[in-house]
């Protein structure tokens, strides 16, 4: 059975919703939830994600959908209570956009060394976070997506900032 396409316009999500929550804690300020994925506040292009699935019984109304990239929308909890949707976008939320998938890769980094990279900044004795970034940049030069998947990963991001600080280490 093919489903049918959501009417439900991506401005009545974003004026429902943001007539009713507090924006504090979530990746995205009401001024730009239109297109900035509300869980990593990346600018890209936004999907109306249900927040109980259509699949669980979920409306395609303003009240049950939010908006996510596609690769948030992928990860999404699918469940029936709407809570957990909300708990999940907060435990997310970054205060400065752009920055939530490096820190994503910042805390693969912990997990796989078992140290954070704030620890390995100053074991490492590295104060100079311009000099840092820019290896960090000219490092992202010298990766690529997996096929079908248009970003980086956490594992490579992880994997660009131990080169960066074993580059750093070594200049």
């Amino acid at each position: 059975m093919e489903r049918e396409i959501i009417k439900t316009s991506k401005k009545e999500i974003v004026d429902y919703w943001f007539s009713k929550v507090d924006e504090s804690g979530l990746s995205v300020d009401a001024a730009e939830a239109h297109e900035r994925c509300w869980r990593c506040g990346c600018e890209r292009s936004l999907e109306r994600c249900h927040i109980i699935p259509a699949s669980l019984g979920g409306e395609d109304k303003p009240s049950n959908l939010v908006l996510l990239c596609r690769r948030c929308h992928l990860e999404n909890p699918n469940v029936l209570d709407p809570e957990i949707m909300w708990d999940w976008l907060r435990a997310y939320g970054t205060a400065l956009y752009d920055t939530f998938w490096i820190l994503q890769g910042a805390k693969e980094y912990e997990f796989i060394y078992h140290k954070s990279l704030a620890e390995e900044l100053k074991v490492r004795d590295i104060d100079d976070m311009d000099k840092f970034n820019k290896i960090v940049a000219e490092e992202l030069q010298n990766t690529t997506f997996h096929y079908g998947h248009p970003y980086l990963n956490s594992g490579t991001l992880a994997g660009v900032l131990r080169i960066a600080l074993k580059k750093y280490t070594r200049e």
